[in-house]
């Protein structure tokens, strides 16, 4: 099943159990990155989460970004720098920077 299948399933099981939720979508690739514009990741307020945006390294600050999403129920666009090691570490595969909107999901 495609990520954004399974993030439509997500959203569709969030509304039915009534949980607040957020979508992430990937708005802008500048460089080399391992998921490209369109990609999404959905979060509810249990901290599931369904699809990547990533190769996995910014998936888990996403998820705490959402929760304040969740909570204030005002989107936001968070901008990340893969080049700078300092930050993120061991050298990752692709130092683009990336653009991710994140948004609640109003039922």
């Amino acid at each position: 099943m495609s990520d954004n299948l399974a993030v439509y399933q997500a959203i569709q099981e969030a509304k039915t159990s009534k949980k607040k939720a957020a979508i992430a979508t990937v708005v802008k690739v500048f460089g080399s990155s391992y998921r490209k514009e369109g990609a999404k990741m959905f979060v509810d307020e249990t901290s599931f989460q369904v699809g990547l945006i990533s190769g996995g390294c910014l998936e888990s600050d996403v998820a705490e970004v959402a929760k304040d999403v969740m909570i204030s129920g005002k989107p936001t666009m968070k901008f990340y720098d893969m080049s700078e090691d300092l930050v993120w570490g061991l050298g990752l595969g692709c130092p683009g920077k990336v653009q991710v909107y994140i948004e609640p999901i109003n039922f």
